[in-house]
């Protein structure tokens, strides 16, 4: 039986403000997320650069969220806010 290779990609979990949905962004584009905050944190118009993610949905048989991954959005950095994991 063949071995499949795969990827183990890790996500950071923002909150989407207008949107009020989470979002899972790869830690490759999380990482342009915290340069756009450095670059423009005291800037009241922020420039609408945006990241691509993957919203999270409501699982019906568990009864929990999951990543849904059929669907890549685009979103602006600005619109998004990092959910605090306690």
């Amino acid at each position: 039986m063949p071995i499949v290779p795969f990827k183990n990609i890790e996500h950071v979990i923002y909150e989407h403000l207008t949107e009020k949905k989470l979002i899972a962004i790869e830690k490759a584009e999380s990482k342009k997320i915290a340069e756009f905050e450095k670059r423009n944190k005291s800037k009241k118009q922020k420039p609408g650069d945006k990241v691509s993610g993957y919203w999270f949905v409501l699982d019906e048989e568990y009864n929990s969220l999951k990543i849904d991954f059929n669907e890549v959005v685009r979103v602006e950095i600005r619109e998004l806010e990092l959910f605090p994991l306690k």
